[in-house]
């Protein structure tokens, strides 16, 4: 099986980019994309054994250790860390934009204000759409939930770039009454959204 695997995630790679993971690239951490792309071959070999659900723990695996260290001492609703957030979120505007990968808009800081980011293009989902391995983009981007709770913030998302034209981040303290302005469900193809 692990062999099998092995072959798909070389085929894929075949005829896509090469260019945007390793420890040079800063999206996702170290591997980046691969790691998403190695999960969809991972599926796509073992689809009658294997779930969504144990995909979205995989990638939680590999997404959330950075998450689960500054949840001992990040608090979102505490002004210095939004501040902090909305620099990282800067920051990550810059290196995106000097990798070509992700296509990324920063709303300005306002304070007292949730912070907003979107990406409007996304190589993994651009990549899932190529292979039609959509089904499996909520088990990779649910994971964006999990990772704001570990910091006691709330991720609002109306929409990803696989399921609409943009990947829309509103991201506030756990405490903000916003979040209860816009509740969380679970749509028909299992992503994590609010209304």
């Amino acid at each position: 099986v692990w062999e099998r695997v092995q072959k798909q995630y070389v085929d894929f790679l075949s005829d896509w980019r090469t260019d945007l993971g390793g420890g040079k690239n800063f999206h996702n951490g170290r591997g980046g994309t691969y790691d998403c792309i190695a999960l969809m071959a991972y599926y796509g070999v073992c689809k009658d054994v294997t779930s969504l659900a144990e995909i979205e723990k995989m990638e939680g695996d590999l997404f959330l250790p950075s998450f689960r260290i500054l949840s001992h001492f990040v608090n979102c609703n505490k002004p210095l860390f939004k501040k902090l957030m909305y620099r990282a979120f800067r920051n990550a505007k810059k290196q995106c934009d000097k990798w070509g990968d992700f296509k990324m808009n920063i709303a300005p800081f306002e304070k007292g204000k949730p912070l907003y980011y979107e990406f409007t293009q996304c190589p993994t989902a651009e990549f899932a759409a190529k292979h039609d391995l959509l089904e499996v983009m909520p088990a990779l981007c649910n994971p964006d939930y999990t990772g704001m709770e570990l910091i006691h913030a709330r991720l609002v998302r109306k929409t990803t770039c696989s399921n609409g034209c943009r990947c829309d981040y509103t991201i506030c303290g756990d405490c903000d009454p916003y979040v209860k302005e816009h509740p969380e469900y679970v749509d028909e193809h299992g992503y994590r959204r609010n209304r």
